[in-house]
């Protein structure tokens, strides 16, 4: 009994360990993602930025100040998250996205949107609203996680659920015991519904064309669980299976 305890514990320090591990290498990663977006927006001084799901504003004041906003409009749905984006001078719009946009037609130069086309059922709405409320010459950036990345390439292989692929509506991490974020109940209500492949992601600019919108530039981001010196290398030789998918739209008439 004494061994087997010992065994137990040692197991459960080694999962401790590789949850640490896959939490700060994600942490890492979602920071190059981030950076990435801003390489994806191009410079547009006097602009007036749409971010739709601007959480607590931190990303959407980097996106603004690349891009020289001077105008910063975020929707969030999340009380509090929009109390503390209002804090920092966003006029925030406590919007449901599933929903249209309490928005004038060509009202927005930039529509910035990372980490939220994942909770939306309907996708070809979020679409139409984007292209409505782009002035001509405005653009909109996405980023998304990638379902064939090799972390959840090597979860599949393993018998494991993808981290990004959610069973349940109130508790993430269910299926994988080295998700460092299983249990969390935080997200309730915001659970992700779809999960796009870089193919995936590729068809959906067929669906942004059908929308009124063009692709004009695709990426990666980040190469979970590799650290990011070594997330750089992967992700040039081996591009589809980056963590983060990164794509542009402009108007496409």
């Amino acid at each position: 009994m004494t061994g087997q305890r010992g065994r137990a514990g040692r197991d459960a320090n080694r999962l401790r360990a590789m949850r640490d591990y896959l939490r700060r290498t994600f942490e890492a990663t979602e920071e190059v993602n981030r950076r990435a977006i801003l390489s994806a927006c191009p410079p547009r001084p006097g602009a007036t930025l749409l971010d739709l799901g601007c959480a607590d504003g931190v990303v959407t004041m980097r996106v603004a100040q690349r891009i020289g906003a001077s105008r910063v409009i975020g929707a969030e749905l999340v009380e509090h998250l929009a109390e503390a984006a209002a804090g920092r001078g966003i006029e925030v719009l406590r919007a449901d996205l599933g929903r249209p946009l309490a928005l004038d037609d060509a009202s927005v130069d930039v529509v910035h949107f990372n980490q939220v086309i994942a909770h939306l059922q309907a996708t070809d709405l979020f679409m139409r609203e984007i292209r409505r409320v782009l002035r001509p010459g405005g653009y909109a950036v996405l980023s998304t996680n990638n379902l064939s990345s090799l972390h959840n390439i090597i979860s599949l292989a393993l018998g494991l659920q993808p981290t990004p692929c959610h069973v349940s509506d109130e508790v993430v991490g269910l299926g994988n015991p080295a998700n460092f974020a299983r249990g969390d109940g935080g997200a309730a209500g915001q659970m992700h519904l779809r999960i796009f492949t870089a193919r995936a992601l590729a068809e959906l600019a067929e669906l942004a064309e059908h929308h009124g919108l063009r692709v004009e530039f695709a990426g990666t981001a980040g190469f979970h669980p590799l650290p990011p010196r070594a997330a750089r290398i992967a992700t040039r030789v081996a591009r589809p299976y980056g963590a983060f998918l990164v794509q542009r739209y402009v108007p496409s008439a």
